[in-house]
């Protein structure tokens, strides 16, 4: 039995893969198996649903942020890498040297990830891509496949299901950072294989986005659609009107109604966009973006 290497496309949702499969296993205590899991021994507060066979080491996080900026650039350019470091640094406020270093290299890291996956898809590795309906997420699925159509690899997808009814109450999902290590082995049931064709299909599906290749790429009715920059700031002129409100309460609330799987960050870089063009006001400052006061500048 070969490997299995497992591939997300966001950090958190990565380091929960991680931790599923990172189990060590200690020996039968007159009783059920005792699981230690990153130095914890407490009983997971979440169904607990099985470990997922492996190590750590098989599971690769692609977390380019291909839903925006430019995709004619490739994935381990200079611009996309310098493109994630601006959506990582914007959160960050009185920068320490070491976070700034971490920072800059989240590009890099990223870049190693892609050829760790290069290394074992080329040792002919079984992969299992999990993907969800977030933006991120899909655009990543899509420019992996473009990457896979040229091996013969066993190629398996879990796609994270909208809703999952548990004892008796419904379970809704946005994406598979919401899911803890003790869950992911029950989305194993929904994972199923994907043919040559398929793989062909998505990473045409690839190729059409790039041609586009416009500024955002958003998932609307379950496609993925080329949008303009400006698409989702509707979201924001809808909270913000000329009382004051602090950032992180107006951008806590678009995320908490809207779900639609962007980030925080773009947000953030949307309001900053419009205090440049003077259409958002800054009524008190702070040195933490999300802290500072803002209202609408429109008549």
């Amino acid at each position: 039995m070969g490997l299995m290497i497992e591939i997300l496309f966001g950090e958190s949702e990565a380091g929960s893969m991680k931790a599923a499969k990172n189990k060590i296993v200690v020996g039968k205590v007159n009783g059920p198996v005792s699981v230690w899991m990153a130095g914890k021994k407490t009983p997971p507060q979440k169904p607990f649903t099985g470990w997922i066979e492996g190590t750590s080491e098989e599971v690769i996080c692609l977390g380019f942020m291909l839903d925006i900026g430019n995709i004619k650039e490739q994935m381990d350019s200079l611009y996309r890498r310098e493109l994630i470091y601006s959506m990582y640094a914007q959160n960050q406020w009185e920068q320490d040297g070491e976070t700034e270093e971490e920072l800059k290299n989240a590009g890099d890291v990223y870049v190693k990830e892609l050829y760790r996956l290069m290394e074992f898809l080329d040792h002919g590795e079984a992969v299992r891509i999990w993907y969800s309906d977030t933006p991120y997420s899909r655009c990543g699925f899509y420019s992996l496949c473009q990457i896979l159509k040229g091996y013969k690899n066993e190629i398996s997808a879990v796609k994270l299901p909208a809703h999952i009814v548990r004892e008796n109450c419904i379970v809704s999902y946005q994406s598979w950072s919401e899911v803890s290590a003790e869950e992911f082995a029950g989305f194993l049931p929904y994972e199923k294989a994907l043919s040559k064709e398929e793989v062909r299909m998505y990473a045409m599906l690839w190729s059409e986005l790039i041609e586009e290749n416009s500024p955002l790429r958003a998932v609307v009715n379950g496609k993925v659609l080329s949008v303009p920059e400006d698409f989702y700031d509707f979201l924001i002129w809808q909270r913000l009107k000329n009382v004051p409100l602090k950032e992180a309460r107006l951008i806590g609330d678009i995320l908490g109604q809207s779900q639609i799987g962007v980030g925080d960050w773009w947000y953030n870089r949307r309001i900053e966009y419009y205090i440049k063009q003077g259409e958002i006001r800054v009524v008190e400052d702070s040195k933490n973006k999300y802290a500072r006061m803002i209202c609408s500048n429109r008549g």
